[in-house]
C-alpha cells in the first residue's frame, strides 16, 4: 500500500463531500466506485473518512484555534482536507508519528495546492504538534 496515495485519496474524498455539501457515507461508496485503489488504500480511505468526520468537531476545533488570522472557512477547501488528515493523525494515530504526518501533508499540499499552501500547511501543522 501506498500510503500517500490513501491520504491524497482521503483528502480527494473529504474534498468531493466538501464542495457538495455533503459528508454522507453514500458520497464516500460514489466516490470509492468512480476511483481505482489498491486494497490496503481502500481499507484507509474507507476507515479513515468516516473516522475523521465523526471527530470532525474536535479536528476542526483542533485547527482552527491555531489559525492566527484565519478561520476555517477562509481556507481553500484542498487545504482544509489536509490539515484535517493530518491533524486526525495527531489526535488518533498513535502507530503514525507526528513528523511522518506533517511531512504528508506538505508534500499533498506541494501536489494539489498553491504554492504558498506547503509553507502555510507545515506552519499551522507545527505550531499545533508543539502544542502537544
Amino acid at each position: 500500500m501506498s500510503r500517500k496515495r490513501a491520504r491524497i485519496g482521503a483528502m480527494q474524498a473529504l474534498f468531493a463531500m466538501d464542495v457538495n455539501d455533503d459528508f454522507s457515507t453514500d458520497k464516500l461508496d460514489l466516490f470509492m466506485e468512480n476511483h481505482e485503489f489498491q486494497g490496503d488504500e481502500v481499507d484507509y480511505i474507507k476507515r479513515t473518512v468516516p473516522d475523521i468526520l465523526d471527530k470532525l468537531d474536535l479536528v476542526d476545533e483542533t485547527i482552527e484555534k491555531n489559525l492566527k488570522g484565519w478561520t476555517m472557512a477562509r481556507l481553500a477547501k484542498v487545504d482544509r482536507q489536509i490539515l484535517r488528515i493530518a491533524v486526525y493523525e495527531f489526535l488518533y494515530k498513535d502507530d503514525i508519528p507526528e513528523e511522518v504526518s506533517i511531512n504528508e501533508a506538505v508534500e499533498i499540499a506541494r501536489l494539489y495546492s498553491s504554492d504558498e499552501a506547503p509553507k502555510f500547511i507545515n506552519g499551522i501543522l507545527g505550531t499545533i504538534y508543539r502544542s502537544f
